[in-house]
């Protein structure tokens, strides 16, 4: 939640046409099989799956694996006690960022793909990822060698944010 000592505040989505254009007819498909198969009774397939798999099938990926999907968000906020980020529906809670424990941080551009294997929280040889979409980001390299990819729509103001904040700290 935005409070009054939020100097950064951003929300992030998986809003992207062509994730949807993938889920969406999956979503269809599940559908269509369990209204054949549950509200039909016509089996789908030369193996069909039971009326209770289906019911379970469609309720796990025609109903609550789209609503999770759509409701995945990254939040980041730099307030005036530290970074946080937030991806929820995976996170209960903000999670504080240590950045009074780094040695430097900095907008760059990133391939998603290639170095971190796609978009969500990520671990690869670069270190871990937080990110929805496009590739931009702050990197935050930390004391322990440990780095932090922060993905953003708003790299100039995220960089600040933090640049003012460790100069706040740091005085």
């Amino acid at each position: 939640m935005k409070d009054s000592a939020t100097t950064f505040h951003e929300d992030q989505q998986f809003r992207q046409s062509w994730v949807w254009l993938i889920l969406l007819p999956i979503t269809v498909l599940i559908w269509y099989i369990a209204i054949m198969q549950i509200i039909f009774h016509t089996p789908i397939g030369n193996n069909p799956a039971s009326e209770s798999e289906a019911l379970i099938l469609w309720l796990l990926f025609g109903i609550l694996f789209p609503i999770f999907f759509y409701r995945l968000k990254l939040t980041t906020e730099v307030r005036h006690s530290g970074l946080y980020i937030r991806y929820s529906p995976l996170h209960l809670k903000f999670k504080k960022i240590p950045i009074d424990k780094e040695t430097k941080h900095y907008m760059r551009t990133y391939k998603p793909i290639t170095e971190y294997g796609g978009w969500g929280i990520k671990w690869g040889p670069k270190g871990k990822v937080y990110n929805v979409s496009g590739n931009l980001g702050v990197q935050l390299e930390f004391k322990n060698g440990k780095k932090l990819l922060l993905g953003t729509q708003k790299p100039q103001q995220l960089e600040g944010a933090i640049r003012q904040y460790l100069e706040k700290e740091r005085a």
